[in-house]
C-alpha cells in the first residue's frame, strides 16, 4: 500500500481459465505467479481465473503496487473474462491484501485470504529494519531469507518447485511494501482500514499458518465482523501442504450460503 491516489489506469493481466460453475479468482503471493496454485484444482466446483498480479509473471512490471490498483487490475480482468460476474476471490500472501482490498471496493461473493495477517503496523518496523538490505546488492538474498523462514511444513519438492517460479524484482517488492516504508503509523492505520472495509454481508475466511494469535483474530474481527479464522499447518503455504483439504474446504466455505 502506498496511499498512492487511485489514478492508474488498470492493466490487462496475463491470466488463465478453466473449469466450470461459480466465478472463482485466485491471486498468487509476492514475487511468484499464478503457477504457484498448479497444485490446487478447482476447476471441478468452479470456473477458475487465475491471474499474474501486475509485476509478476508474465504480466507488466508498472508502477505504482498499491493494493488499490492491483485490487483494479483484478477486477479489470474480471470484467473482460466475464463481464457482470461477482467472483469469489481467494488470495496467499499478499494475494491476500490484494483480495481483501478487491472486496472492499467491489462486489464479491466471498473472500478467503490464506495467510496474510493485514495488521501492517505490526510489520513495520520489521520492514523498515530490512530496508537498507531490500536497496542493497544483498536484495536476493534477503527474499530468499525471508521465504526460508516461512517454510515451515511445506515439503522439499513443493519449496522447490516455489522457489523456481519466484521472481524477486527490487521495485515490486519495495512498491508493494512501501506504506510500511513510507507511511507514518497513523498513515498506515488509514490505509490498513480502508483495505479491510469489507462489507458486513460478506462472508470472509483466513486460512493461517503462521498465526499471529489471538490478539489479531480480534482485532480482524472488530473490522471483518463476517470473519471465519482457521490455523492449519505450520507453513506460509497451509493450502499446498494440504491441497486436497483446501479444495475440500473452498467449495463448502464458498457454496455454504446457497
Amino acid at each position: 500500500m502506498t496511499g498512492a491516489p487511485d489514478t492508474a489506469a488498470p492493466l490487462a493481466l496475463a491470466h488463465d481459465i478453466s473449469g466450470s460453475g461459480p466465478l472463482l479468482v485466485l491471486i498468487h503471493g509476492i514475487t511468484e505467479n499464478r503457477a504457484a496454485w498448479d497444485p490446487v484444482d478447482l476447476t471441478a466446483d468452479f470456473e477458475v481465473l487465475r491471474v499474474d498480479v501486475r509485476g509478476h509473471g508474465q504480466s507488466p512490471v508498472q508502477a505504482p503496487f498499491d493494493p488499490s490498483t492491483l485490487a483494479a487490475d483484478v477486477h479489470a480482468t474480471v470484467e473482460a473474462v466475464r463481464p457482470g460476474v461477482v467472483p469469489i476471490v481467494v488470495g496467499h500472501s499478499m494475494g491476500g491484501i490484494i483480495a481483501t482490498a478487491y472486496a472492499s471496493r467491489y462486489p464479491v461473493k466471498a473472500v478467503i485470504n490464506i495467510d496474510q495477517a493485514l495488521a501492517l503496523g505490526d510489520m513495520q518496523a520489521q520492514v523498515k529494519k530490512m530496508e537498507p538490505l531490500l536497496k542493497s546488492p544483498l536484495f536476493p538474498v534477503l527474499v530468499g531469507q525471508v521465504f526460508r523462514s516461512m517454510r515451515g511444513e511445506l515439503p522439499a519438492a513443493e519449496n522447490k518447485r516455489l522457489k523456481k517460479l519466484r521472481t524477486p524484482r527490487r521495485e515490486v517488492v519495495l512498491g508493494v511494501w512501501s506504506p510500511m516504508l513510507t507511511q507514518t503509523p497513523e498513515e498506515l492505520a488509514t490505509t490498513v482500514d480502508e483495505t479491510v472495509a469489507v462489507p458486513d454481508d460478506v462472508p470472509y475466511l483466513v486460512i493461517a499458518g503462521l498465526d499471529p494469535g489471538p490478539d489479531y483474530r480480534e482485532w480482524l474481527r472488530g473490522r471483518i465482523p463476517s470473519l471465519t479464522y482457521e490455523v492449519w499447518a505450520k507453513t506460509h503455504y497451509p493450502h499446498l501442504v494440504e491441497p486436497d483439504r483446501f479444495v475440500a474446504r473452498v467449495k463448502e466455505f464458498a457454496t455454504a450460503g446457497e
